[in-house]
């Protein structure tokens, strides 16, 4: 089984954290679960980089998205910090990476608009969401910091794909429209899976929690799915995307 290690890099990275010791394991595994999801995030946007090369987006845009990779990849190495800031080690086994769909079936216009609205409108938005809630929770100190960091690379990663969006709608037609919203079925399926099972029920910690950057896992799902149905369907509705078909596959598979 492959093994990330981000020891090295974190280290220099250790914010002061709060001292809780009955939170501290909790924590822990909160981090380093962040810090796998992150670091491992970098894939995506190198593939949907070059996805948007293909399809002959401007070089800037092109080279903008790359930079999220490294970006994703310095906020594996602060979740890695935090880790170590608690104690524990920025070290962790991974599963082997899941190839990124590159979609060869159709065109390279609406293979990278497939990724852009599944990795940067659904999962980067969705990021937006529940960091920031986070973030409004948890006291001012280094830890928040830290937080406002990836934060602020996140909210980014989301207005890029909605800023490109329309750009690139515009290069097709309304059949295009039409198997986009298809498509979102399979990508909001993706999704609940994917957020589902890293906002355990489970996870009801104390108040103090937050300071530590643990929620509440009910409270998290309630309000990914808030965030689906009140932010990112209308959006799309609105650039033609009929979405709101999709939004149903949401709450059954709550």
């Amino acid at each position: 089984m492959p093994t990330l290690d981000l020891r090295a890099e974190a280290r220099a990275h250790m914010p002061a954290v709060p001292l809780l010791p009955e939170l501290t394991a909790a924590a822990v595994a909160t981090w380093r679960g962040r810090m796998v999801n992150e670091h491992g995030s970098a894939r995506v946007f190198e593939v949907l980089a070059e996805q948007l090369q293909a399809a002959g987006v401007d070089a800037h845009e092109v080279d903008r998205c790359r930079s999220f990779a490294t970006e994703e990849r310095h906020h594996g190495v602060l979740c890695g910090a935090v880790v170590e800031a608690l104690g524990a080690e920025a070290l962790a086994h991974i599963d082997p990476p899941e190839a990124v769909p590159t979609h060869p079936e159709v065109t390279p216009l609406e293979g990278a608009l497939r990724n852009l609205l599944s990795i940067c409108c659904l999962s980067e938005t969705v990021a937006v969401a529940l960091i920031g809630a986070e973030r409004l929770e948890m006291p001012e100190g280094p830890l928040k910091e830290l937080l406002t960091e990836i934060y602020a690379d996140e909210c980014g990663h989301a207005n890029f794909g909605w800023r490109l969006l329309p750009e690139l709608l515009a290069q097709g037609d309304l059949e295009l429209r039409q198997r986009l919203g298809d498509y979102l079925a399979v990508a909001f399926d993706h999704l609940v899976a994917h957020e589902l099972a890293h906002l355990p029920m489970s996870s009801e910690p104390p108040p103090e929690g937050a300071r530590l950057g643990l929620c509440s896992g009910r409270a998290a799902r309630a309000l990914f799915f808030d965030t689906v149905e009140q932010v990112i369907v209308p959006a799309l509705e609105a650039q033609g995307l009929p979405a709101a078909a999709a939004c149903p596959v949401l709450r059954k598979s709550a």
